[in-house]
């Protein structure tokens, strides 16, 4: 019941925090403007933005593949299809409840604990976070952004230090001083002490170098997918971006949904990309269509594959099981 208050209270928080960045986001441009440009966008980049948003994704099934496989080896196609319904979830889901239903599912049909499962994508999401950082961090540099953008990098590169020293003490944790006495209060609740040495056999994947190391290469071969992607929609709708500022836009959206917020993040991806499209001097209602179009390839692209998924693999959870009673 706890469990179910706190998911509530958070899909609450991030439905307001989309809603109130969808309010701002409209009140700064002007929408006429917005849907001339998308009227006129050129399909040949719309087309190869969809690629790039595919190899994206393809790219990141391979990584959560190599994060996994210390736990228990899952084919390439098997990893894709619970990758795609993590995300199609998303796009229906807010707060990026998504990765919950991921971890399930891949648990579920492949024998595995979901909570151990669980524990890889909080390392993906780390990998995720320090990467995107130093891209936004290069970004600000070359481009010498000031003002709100560089200081909510500088925000993201301690929060990247944080996330990466609280996996270390998660792998860490039985070895630290005290860790005796912690383990025995704990072990008047055994289930939850069952939970967090599964969710720390997770997280121990970024303790294996060579495993970091697939992780940290991958995450930036589809970050650079990413960053590709939104030049091609900035030609779509007539905007040259140099390589240094669609960069800072996929990170800069990237850190900004990294926010718990509504569906698929809505509002906060548009708003996030016209801000900081204004500071490297494009217009508002041209980063608007710009934003809207790889948002829209984005939930397209995902939303297809987890249906095919879905309809390919089933919902059933299969008869393979992890001896772990479901966690």
């Amino acid at each position: 019941m706890a469990l179910r208050r706190s998911t509530l209270v958070r899909a609450g928080i991030g439905a307001v925090i989309s809603i109130v960045a969808i309010w701002l986001v409209l009140r700064s441009v002007d929408i006429g403007q917005t849907a001339a440009i998308l009227r006129t966008a050129d399909f040949r980049w719309v087309v190869l933005l969809a690629g790039f948003v595919t190899t994206d994704l393809l790219t990141r099934a391979l990584r959560w593949q190599r994060l996994v496989a210390p736990i228990g080896w899952v084919r390439y196609r098997s990893m894709l299809a619970y990758l795609f319904v993590g995300y199609a979830a998303n796009n229906l889901l807010p707060a990026r409840l998504g990765e919950l239903v991921r971890s399930h599912y891949l648990g579920d049909r492949e024998g595995l604990s979901r909570t151990t499962t669980l524990g890889t994508v909080v390392v993906e999401r780390v990998v995720d976070f320090v990467v995107v950082v130093g891209i936004a961090s290069a970004a600000i540099l070359v481009l010498s952004v000031r003002g709100v953008v560089a200081n909510a990098v500088l925000v993201g590169v301690a929060l990247a230090a944080l996330f990466a020293a609280a996996i270390g003490v998660g792998i860490a944790a039985h070895r630290l001083p005290g860790a005796e006495r912690i383990a025995a209060i704990a072990g008047r609740w055994p289930r939850a002490t069952d939970v967090a040495a599964k969710l720390r056999g997770g997280l121990a994947v970024a303790g294996r170098p060579r495993t970091l190391a697939e992780a940290l290469a991958l995450s930036i071969v589809a970050w650079g997918a990413t960053v590709l992607a939104f030049a091609a929609a900035g030609q779509a709708v007539g905007i040259e971006l140099t390589i240094g500022q669609a960069s800072l836009l996929a990170s800069g959206v990237a850190l900004v949904a990294a926010i718990p917020a509504g569906p698929a993040n809505l509002g906060t991806f548009e708003l996030a990309a016209v801000e900081i499209a204004k500071a490297v001097g494009v217009p508002p209602h041209e980063a608007f269509a710009m934003a809207l179009l790889v948002h829209a390839t984005q939930l397209v692209v995902t939303s297809a594959g987890g249906l095919v998924a879905i309809v390919t693999l089933g919902w059933r959870r299969t008869e393979k099981t992890s001896g772990d009673g479901g966690t």
